[in-house]
């Protein structure tokens, strides 16, 4: 079979591994692909954007199976135009994945629903968005409706942090479009948790858990990212508190998506908080494979993930019996100087072979490019550095000791990820 994976950095990496393991699997597209997955993959020069010209390609080239990563193609319709067209795909349409592309939408069928989420104001004006806040006080979270790449939210733990997020979504329009609404929420307390599960709008079949690393720097301090580094399995996702988050979260969602006339097919992802009491809510949906959880998470599948691709495609989800590995896995993520704001590129990258040879590990790359025969920084998160162990323990030292094989210029990463999981 021949598949597409749209998309380009760590998760795409992951994905198109995974899929090179299949056994129904004979030859792996990628657009746009990077450095890494060029070595497993043919990296084709199509925008990811151009739909038709994707179809196109699909269609010439007899593609059994395109899986979408990134969130932005969901969001624009690329589901519903393949499926138009008889083309099969793995990803919810665009209705469905305004679960994703739009906070309002999402925290409203939350509070329709019943489904445990944190209480919210939305607002137009920038006026009436700083009044409430200074009614509210700190700390608070301000996000931007839209999508933001992972950067629109914030939590503001003082008034004058609450000013600049409102000043930065709504004044600057530092998110464009994605900023015409702001979302005002109660500030959680209690530790986060990633919970993913496959779904063909029938059955939901949860993956391990995970957890992510969001802040720039350790302790959890500095600007949010799209992800520092992850973890899976997140011991604060118990077999109970699994339980209680299929209940409570995941069915009652697909559920309320279809009374409303859309079925969610593909992947939900429910970002959570759990409070000191185990009780879950909801920060927020996305609609596609996290990034970076993807990488420690399909570290761990041992099932066919072509397989299940196409059992959710079929809508026979059911047939499949996911199996994952005992063993823990640990993803530390290197970025470039300056993320997430500005940052360098063009930084020639060395020691990525020797990473490979740790025992255990692989590096999946994110932002990276060929130039002059050379691999080098092409975006802000560089390389996932994943590695599987007998526990955390064990893979956070073998992830650790591969990164520190790496070198590039202005190079960082957090030496703390997954420690709270050896602390518990």
């Amino acid at each position: 079979m021949k598949v597409l994976v749209i998309g380009g950095g760590g998760r795409e990496h992951a994905i198109v591994w995974k899929l090179s393991q299949s056994r129904h699997v004979d030859k792996i597209y990628c657009c746009p692909g990077n450095a890494g997955i060029a070595g497993i993959a043919e990296c084709i020069d199509v925008r990811q954007d151009d739909f038709q010209a994707l179809l196109d390609f699909v269609k010439y080239e007899w593609i059994d199976m395109t899986i979408v990563g990134p969130e932005d193609p969901l969001s624009k319709g690329i589901v519903d135009l393949f499926e138009k067209e008889g083309r099969p795909i793995l990803g919810p349409t665009k209705a469905a994945a305004q679960l994703e592309s739009s906070k309002v939408f999402s925290k409203d069928l939350m509070r329709s629903n019943g489904i445990p989420t944190a209480d919210y104001k939305v607002f137009t004006s920038y006026l009436h968005a700083e009044e409430y806040v200074k009614m509210k006080g700190t700390p608070i979270v301000i996000k931007a409706d839209g999508l933001a790449a992972g950067k629109g939210v914030f939590i503001a733990s003082t008034m004058s942090e609450a000013m600049d997020a409102l000043r930065v979504i709504m004044k600057e329009r530092a998110f464009g479009a994605a900023g015409d609404r702001v979302l005002i929420e109660d500030c959680l307390q209690g530790e986060e948790a990633s919970f993913m599960a496959f779904t063909d709008g029938k059955s939901i079949v949860p993956m391990v858990s995970s957890q992510d690393h969001k802040r720039i720097f350790d302790g959890d301090k500095g600007l949010n990212t799209g992800g520092m580094g992850a973890y899976s399995p997140a011991p604060v996702v118990t077999p109970e508190l699994e339980k209680v988050v299929m209940e409570k979260v995941m069915k009652p969602t697909i559920r309320a998506l279809k009374s409303e006339g859309i079925t969610y097919k593909g992947i939900l992802y429910a970002g959570l908080m759990i409070d000191s009491n185990g009780t879950p809510n909801v920060l927020e949906f996305n609609c596609r494979l996290g990034d970076p959880e993807t990488q420690p998470v399909l570290s761990r599948l041992d099932t066919d993930l072509m397989e299940i691709a196409l059992a959710i495609s079929q809508e026979r989800l059911a047939d499949i019996a996911v199996e994952w590995k005992k063993e823990a896995s640990v993803c530390i993520v290197a970025s470039s100087e300056g993320y997430p704001g500005a940052y360098r590129k063009g930084d020639v990258i060395t020691g990525i072979e020797e990473a490979n040879n740790v025992d255990g590990v692989h590096v999946f790359h994110a932002g990276t490019a060929f130039r002059d025969g050379q691999v080098v920084t092409s975006g802000g998160r560089v390389l996932g550095v994943t590695a599987i162990g007998d526990d955390i323990a064990t893979a956070r030292q073998r992830a650790y000791e591969a990164a520190e094989r790496i070198h590039f210029d202005g190079m960082h990463y957090r030496r703390d990820i997954a420690s709270r999981a050896l602390n518990r």
